[in-house]
């Protein structure tokens, strides 16, 4: 069991390319892990949850482990993280390709899996029907006991290995009991807050990761694509709950030419969506850039709350040279990303530490901001105000009446105005009315959304900021 977890944990481990990934999404469920026919692609470790038999684990993910590959820095980092998953493991699955059958790779692995003492359950994937069963039988020489024949593509022998997994973790918890105890805590707390670290490839989001947690937990190099698909953690801070995120570097659709690349930006993109807070990361020695704006509206489409994190800022010098690179960099930031005014920005060094908990606090308020909900009677009160000084304009002639203001939805804060002529509500004075509810009520950090009804219309969505 890891530090942080109340579940048991169960390690996925094996060579390069026998299917670890695609066995470790069957055993969760959906497809969190990237899966490519390529070696190397998974290099962090992945945590999910599964349930099987009213019972919850975790489930690690791992890269592949190969003692005669080359001993550069990434397959190092591969290693190293395999490792930490080992020592945090309560099960190991060990997976082989019954297809290639046993290799000297294997042998070295279940002789490192001996030695770490951990109650294991060897399988040998792809098989998918009975043409492959034969070459099950050599696997046997590991010395690891009995060998279970998989197909993590077709789920052939899922159900046992599940069985297999929960026959060595015999005090897994209820998933029932862990489910109560979650509504429970989400009835008081609200939940994690899940921020997604989003940017330009070597900005240094993978970095910034390690940072707040105090370990290497995603790996870190200064090649871009080192992280293919996103990476989880579980965090709490100062009584908060959180869940990191760190995603793929994302550049312009014309330079990403490998398949991989491309499913793990998809990937990336699809986080912003999922994520309370989406964390777009620049390199201080970079500046803000075109491809940071596509990602920042990206993010605004998605009405995902934001906050922007000018990161390497130790690199900006010392004194005033310093403070004046920030605040060029400020301006810069402000006239690239102008359509995003309310988004705060942080100055941080993943190098040193300098700002990171300043962010996590930034982040719980956008958060917060995103959640927040204002009574009828309160934004009518401030929509009377609003109109004594700044009525709506009359539209080719027509007089507009907006009869009340009311916010239906959080997440972003969603407001109907309800008028005699939706139609006529010019978008400039939409964006009055959101410039005039930031001044009153905050919400700095996330969208608004604006969207006009006539008065007495259910079904209809109107016209939207």
């Amino acid at each position: 069991m890891r530090a942080g977890s109340k579940l048991p944990l169960v390690a996925v481990v094996g060579r390069p390319n026998v299917g670890k990934s695609t066995l470790y999404n069957r055993i969760v469920g959906g497809r969190p892990a990237l899966v490519e026919d390529v070696a190397g692609v998974t290099r962090d470790r992945r945590y999910g949850e599964a349930e099987w038999a009213g019972k919850r684990f975790e489930v690690v993910d791992t890269g592949g482990l190969d003692p005669d590959a080359p001993k550069g820095v990434i397959q190092s980092g591969i290693h190293r993280q395999a490792g930490r998953a080992l020592d945090e493991a309560d099960v190991v699955v060990f997976v082989t390709d019954a297809r290639e059958g046993l290799t000297a790779t294997d042998s070295e692995v279940a002789d490192k899996l001996r030695r770490a003492g951990h109650p294991v359950v060897l399988v040998a994937n792809k098989v998918d029907g009975p043409a492959q069963e034969p070459f099950v039988g050599e696997l046997y020489a590991l010395g690891l006991g009995d060998v279970l024949a998989v197909s993590a593509t077709h789920g052939r022998g899922a159900a046992e290995l599940l069985d297999a997994i929960l026959a060595l973790l015999p005090d897994a918890p209820d998933a029932n009991a862990l489910d109560e105890a979650a509504e429970a805590a989400a009835a008081t707390d609200g939940g994690p807050i899940r921020i997604a670290f989003v940017g330009r490839p070597n900005a240094g989001k993978s970095s910034l990761v390690n940072r707040i947690l105090g370990e290497e937990r995603v790996l870190v190099h200064d090649m871009p694509g080192t992280t293919t698909d996103p990476v989880d953690t579980p965090f709490s801070f100062d009584g908060r709950d959180f869940v990191l995120v760190d995603t793929a570097g994302i550049r312009k659709k014309a330079r990403i030419e490998e398949a991989t690349e491309k499913i793990s930006v998809s990937m990336a993109l699809g986080q912003i969506k999922r994520a309370d807070v989406a964390a777009l990361v620049i390199d201080a020695n970079e500046g803000p850039s075109d491809q940071d704006a596509k990602i920042a509206g990206e993010i605004d489409q998605q009405g995902t709350a934001v906050m922007i994190l000018v990161n390497k800022v130790d690199q900006l010098g010392t004194g005033k040279s310093a403070d004046q690179a920030e605040r060029a960099l400020r301006e810069k930031i402000k006239d690239t990303l102008q359509f995003l005014p309310w988004a705060p920005i942080r100055f941080v060094s993943a190098k040193t530490g300098a700002g990171v908990t300043d962010a996590l606090a930034c982040a719980a308020r956008a958060a917060a901001e995103h959640s927040r909900r204002i009574s009828t009677s309160e934004l009518n009160k401030f929509f009377a105000e609003v109109c004594e000084t700044h009525p709506p304009p009359t539209y080719r002639g027509r007089a507009v009446r907006i009869h009340y203001i009311m916010q239906p939805a959080t997440k972003p804060p969603t407001f109907i105005l309800w008028a005699n002529k939706p139609e006529f509500v010019h978008h400039a004075y939409r964006r009055y009315l959101s410039n005039q509810l930031r001044e009153k009520f905050g919400f700095e950090g996330t969208p608004l959304r604006i969207i006009t009804r006539r008065k007495g219309e259910k079904k209809r969505a109107g016209r939207e900021d």
